[in-house]
């Protein structure tokens, strides 16, 4: 038998990426940052912009996760993240993908927008979507619904969760746009900036060709041309 854990566990001197690495991240597609990453790196695509985003000004967001691991229902964590949140920090909000109840609405999306919060991140469901437009928060969720969560706890902020599939810990740097939410590793920053410089010279030179009017795949002529392909009609 385990003795009941805290009912909130509250960390909030983790490293913290610079405002220079932030900004590298500025303007940068998702796809991109996920090519510089090996082709990983987002999380799951039923994590999406608050309404595909139709309503925002801007649906673009760069900033520090600020993880609140609240569990299924609950909403502790997310109140504890706004006690030590920092200006340009997303919270994160991690209900281990529970459905049918909403994990904030539009007054606590007001109160992030009034601290400096850059956006917010949840495997689950939002409510009071009108309200949330109007504070002008970001908001990449899993649906609506007007239930409400708890605040009972055990809840962890400032530590790590699983969110959409993939770990995130606070300090990492989180990117999301229309095309959805990735995750930059704290570990990884600088070698994924270094990597992006690679990437956007590919895209931006075959972007050039496409755009005059290039339309081949050499690696399938390759294919054919040495066996590894055969074309039967």
């Amino acid at each position: 038998m385990i003795e009941e854990p805290p009912v909130l566990t509250i960390r909030q001197n983790f490293p913290r990426p610079t405002a220079a690495q932030l900004d590298a991240f500025r303007g940068v597609p998702t796809g991109f940052i996920c090519d510089a990453m090996n082709g990983q790196g987002a999380l799951a695509s039923s994590i999406r912009p608050l309404g595909f985003g139709r309503d925002f000004a801007s649906c673009e967001m760069v900033g520090v996760a600020l993880v609140a691991d609240n569990g299924p229902a609950e909403i502790l964590a997310t109140m504890a993240a706004l006690h030590i949140l920092q200006e340009g920090d997303v919270v994160v909000a991690a209900v281990h993908g529970h459905r049918n109840c909403s994990v904030s609405g539009d007054q606590f999306c007001g109160m992030l927008k009034n601290k400096g919060a850059a956006g917010f991140v949840t495997d689950g469901e939002m409510r009071d979507y009108e309200g949330i437009i109007e504070t002008g928060l970001p908001v990449w969720c899993a649906g609506l619904s007007p239930n409400s969560p708890y605040a009972n706890g055990p809840a962890r902020v400032g530590f790590g969760a699983v969110v959409g599939g993939r770990h995130v810990a606070s300090g990492d740097i989180i990117v999301a746009d229309r095309n959805g939410v990735v995750v930059v590793p704290y570990a990884e920053i600088d070698a994924v900036i270094a990597q992006l410089q690679v990437i956007k010279s590919l895209e931006d030179a075959l972007e050039a060709k496409v755009k005059a009017g290039f339309c081949q795949m050499g690696a399938i002529a390759a294919m054919i041309a040495d066996g590894r392909a055969v074309v039967v009609d």
